[in-house]
């Protein structure tokens, strides 16, 4: 088997020369995301520092109230984030959500149109199931490495690995919901005269609401899970105590941090989740 190994296929060297060639060629294109995305972090952050706690708690209960429309789920935010002000982690979870919203911002502007063209182009959607399946099944420390390469060190690199992983997400609930439109519904439109500007905006869309809304929701957890991976570049948020509680074994920051962390999961998921009648 030595012929085997001896002839070992290049597969990292390509890889290597891949990104050297884009970041000689694109280094103003990355810089200049750099800097859009750096202005999204800023602002979502300056958003959920700047005002007391008490009134982002209010708000994320009130958001909470008009989406469920039910009182239970509005007061289990305000618990939720009452918990997380008695320990001391408000900051690192405003810096966490900044890193999720951000994620769901780049995520669905980017997946939602990608999924309604898949939707509509089969041959297309067949073509992007494997690279689909490779960001999600690709390890994500292995993203890490040339976000650090095209983008340093910090919330930047974070993000770009955390959209990596999350953005099939979106594209995959987008093309499922648009792609499931029943027929008649379709000939009804077209029967009335609607172009297909409307009967996207009119039809398709609405009848696909329900699953764009699913993706948003996992697009919002699969962000959620990245925040420990993200503070290895720098990233800061809810994963750098964790991150540090790992470097000295402090079984007690570990476990506050990481209850932090399910704590955010179950109030944003509790947010978004529609019950059934």
């Amino acid at each position: 088997m030595d012929w085997l190994t001896d002839n070992k296929i290049p597969i990292g060297k390509w890889a290597a020369g891949m990104f050297d060639w884009l970041q000689d060629n694109f280094s103003v294109l990355f810089e200049g995301m750099s800097i859009a995305l750096e202005w999204l972090i800023d602002a979502i952050l300056w958003v959920l520092q700047t005002p007391h706690p008490l009134f982002i708690i209010g708000v994320f209960a009130a958001m909470t109230y008009g989406l469920q429309r039910r009182i239970a789920p509005a007061v289990l935010v305000v618990v939720g984030f009452l918990f997380i002000l008695n320990q001391g982690y408000w900051e690192e979870t405003t810096e966490s959500l900044t890193l999720v919203l951000s994620a769901c911002v780049v995520c669905m502007g980017i997946g939602v149109p990608i999924g309604i063209a898949a939707a509509h182009r089969p041959r297309l959607y067949a073509a992007m199931r494997p690279v689909l399946d490779l960001m999600q099944t690709l390890p994500t420390f292995v993203y890490l490495i040339p976000a650090i390469v095209f983008f340093g060190i910090g919330m930047v690199p974070g993000l770009i690995a955390t959209v990596i992983f999350v953005l099939p997400a979106p594209i995959r609930l987008t093309q499922l919901g648009i792609a499931s439109t029943p027929q008649p519904l379709l000939e009804a439109a077209q029967a009335f005269g609607a172009t297909p500007r409307q009967t996207l905006w009119k039809v398709e869309l609405p009848y696909a609401m329900p699953q764009i809304m699913t993706g948003l929701n996992q697009t919002i957890m699969l962000s959620l899970s990245m925040v420990v991976i993200a503070a290895l570049v720098g990233a800061d948020g809810l994963g750098v105590p964790v991150v540090r509680a790992l470097n000295s074994v402090n079984t007690a920051l570990g476990f506050e941090s990481g209850i932090v962390i399910v704590v955010v999961a179950i109030m944003l998921d509790r947010m978004l989740r529609k019950e059934r009648d």
